[in-house]
């Protein structure tokens, strides 16, 4: 590949990148952390046929030319992006297998009985928010984060102790700032506390996921095996929550900072559904997830990404795609009438969690805005810092006032 974009692996302006890749055409080349290259695709359209497309897999192992060749080091940052297994980097039949598995484990109708929980923890969250000092309060911190890894700790039956070192491994898989050595040391812990978790639900099972997945593995061993489970695990737990700390976090950001936006939901003029909607597609949870890879060559939009070749889903640029959206792509705006996006994929391999993502949402944030109706934020928001990461797109804090 020629001339590609070097990504900047401390995220530190989403937007201003996802611009200058949309600047580059719909199908551009790029090199990620430690020198490895792909094609990201920008355009929503052409990520959507190609995330549909047969012709492009999630398997290294079997369509990925420099990973079979062994020309990604084993310290590569982002390794256990491609080399877990689970139905994330599955293909084929292999995906089939395993996302049957998930869907019948991992149901709307399961994520809906969820909601009671869901409206309990937010009210003890937005209670708890009410005693903060001075009217100050983190919302990433003591809301946008604790809501949803509450939720899917609950769903998986992780137990409170182990919480806070999961917490903080979960944060490390999408710190794309890592150095090789900080990436290795996080990923060994990660996997040390979900075989740990395996263990302690095989000695005490119960009925929730982890049981359900567990008992899928012990069952039948042919049907999930050992790593399969822990590499679920990993899976589910990690991208089952950060997208909605996300959304959470990004669509507080949108309100707080468009007035005339929350004015009209205030009113009641526009629903809550349209905000979380408009948030999606406006500031993709995930801006840019790695890796797919051509099983044959593939021409699109005129380039060519050869067989063995990576790609790059560029979910932030393509949810401003103006083909698509126009000229005020750039603009959050809940009335406009078009809102597609695709921040929870597309294809086979589409977000099982998107339900439970968007029921939390639905919850959390009339709940927040009802009871501090007047709040705003404590710092300019230019001054607010992205995570550190080009494929988690939030930010390391939201300070705000809660009775401004």
């Amino acid at each position: 590949m020629e001339n590609p974009h070097v990504i900047d692996p401390t995220g530190s302006d989403i937007q201003g990148e996802a611009a200058k890749l949309r600047d580059r055409g719909t199908v551009t080349p790029v090199e990620l952390p430690g020198g490895v290259t792909a094609w990201a695709v920008t355009g929503q359209e052409q990520l959507k046929r190609l995330l549909a497309d047969p012709m492009v897999s999630k398997n290294p192992n079997l369509h990925w030319a420099e990973w079979i060749n062994g020309e990604i080091p084993p310290d590569w940052p982002l390794a256990l992006w491609v080399s877990v297994q689970n139905m994330f980097t599955a293909y084929g039949d292999e995906h089939r297998r395993l996302r049957t598995i998930i869907s019948r484990a991992f149901t709307p109708r399961r994520s809906e009985a969820l909601r009671p929980a869901v409206e309990q923890i937010t009210r003890d969250l937005v209670d708890g928010l009410t005693a903060a000092p001075g009217g100050r309060a983190d919302l990433r911190e003591e809301f946008a984060y604790p809501l949803p890894i509450e939720v899917i700790c609950r769903l998986f039956g992780v137990p409170d102790e182990t919480r806070p070192s999961l917490r903080r491994c979960v944060d490390g898989i999408f710190n794309t700032a890592l150095t090789p050595e900080e990436s290795i040391a996080n990923q060994q812990e990660m996997y040390g506390i979900l075989q740990d978790l395996v263990e302690f639900r095989r000695r005490e099972p119960t009925d929730d996921l982890a049981g359900v997945l567990i008992s899928a593995r012990d069952d039948d061993g042919s049907r999930l095996s050992e790593a399969e489970l822990v590499d679920t695990l990993i899976l589910m737990i990690s991208a089952g929550h950060e997208t909605t700390v996300n959304l959470l976090d990004q669509a507080i950001t949108a309100l707080l900072t468009h007035p005339e936006q929350y004015a009209l939901v205030r009113s009641g003029e526009v629903p809550w559904d349209e905000v979380i909607e408009e948030t999606l597609r406006w500031q993709a949870p995930v801006a840019n997830l790695p890796l797919r890879y051509a099983v044959e060559d593939i021409d699109i939009d005129g380039a060519t990404i050869r067989k063995g070749e990576a790609i790059l889903a560029a979910y932030a640029a393509a949810g401003r795609d103006r083909a698509l959206h126009g000229d005020d792509a750039d603009l959050f705006d809940i009335t406009r009438a078009d809102k597609e996006h695709v921040s929870f994929g597309y294809g086979v391999h589409f977000c099982v969690g998107k339900h439970l993502a968007r029921m939390e949402a639905e919850i959390a944030l009339p709940a927040l805005f009802g009871r501090f109706p007047d709040m705003a934020f404590a710092v300019d928001p230019a001054e607010l810092r992205p995570v550190e990461s080009f494929i988690s797109n939030g930010h390391r804090e939201l300070p705000v006032n809660l009775n401004s």
